[in-house]
């Protein structure tokens, strides 16, 4: 993996490695992306010193029934990303990446891992929609959606900014977020490991085992 062990004096800058807004740029395809220098955003990975304590969250499953992030993830290797359904190019290269990563495991490791997925979009992303969505990518992916500011209040204490929806210069809706991926240990239940938008398949391919049994990729 390529990696780098963060000081916890750089957690908060690290933390808020990519911001991106999965929509429609100047020319109409490219996404608009701003990269913190101070990251090292060339790295596929970041493991903190200083891990991060999982969000108290609890929002509304593509089943339609209540989901606590907590509860139903203690003592599980999980992988949270915060994204929307509409996004047309890093959210769903993103889960696809680890979708693809996923498959590589045996079918036992494959039910433990937990991967979660969070709408940054929830006025469109309801349950049914990300059901059908994460249908095509992982059926075994638990999408997430509810309130706004619920979602945006979790984030943030992962260190990852996310904007309220908004319609861009082409009256297109996009949805502001950062892009990096949160390993939890199933030890600690803690985030120990960020993935940012340069990780490829291979990356989460090499760290997946390491991450299920709770060690450092």
């Amino acid at each position: 993996m390529r990696t780098k062990t963060l000081a916890a004096a750089g957690l908060l800058a690290a933390a808020t490695l990519t911001l991106s807004a999965c929509g429609s740029g100047d020319d109409g395809k490219q996404p608009v992306t701003v990269v913190s220098e101070e990251a090292g955003s060339d790295k596929a990975a970041i493991v903190l010193d200083k891990p991060f304590e999982k969000p108290d969250l609890v929002l509304t499953d593509t089943s339609g029934k209540k989901y606590d992030l907590r509860k139903e993830t203690k003592g599980k290797p999980t992988l949270l990303y915060f994204g929307y359904t509409n996004c047309p190019d890093v959210c769903p290269l993103t889960m696809n990446n680890i979708a693809v990563a996923k498959k590589q495991l045996p079918k036992s490791e494959q039910d433990e891992l937990q991967v979660v997925f969070v709408t940054t979009d929830p006025e469109r992303d309801t349950a049914s929609a990300l059901g059908k969505w994460l249908k095509g990518i992982d059926p075994q992916a638990v999408g997430l959606t509810g309130d706004f500011d619920t979602i945006q209040a979790g984030a943030r204490t992962l260190g990852i900014s996310i904007d309220p929806p908004h319609k861009d210069k082409n009256g297109k809706m996009v949805s502001t977020h950062g892009t990096q991926v949160v390993a939890f240990s199933p030890k600690t239940d803690a985030g120990y490991v960020l993935y940012t938008e340069e990780a490829e398949v291979d990356d989460f391919t090499k760290d997946l085992p390491k991450l299920i049994e709770g060690a450092k990729p």
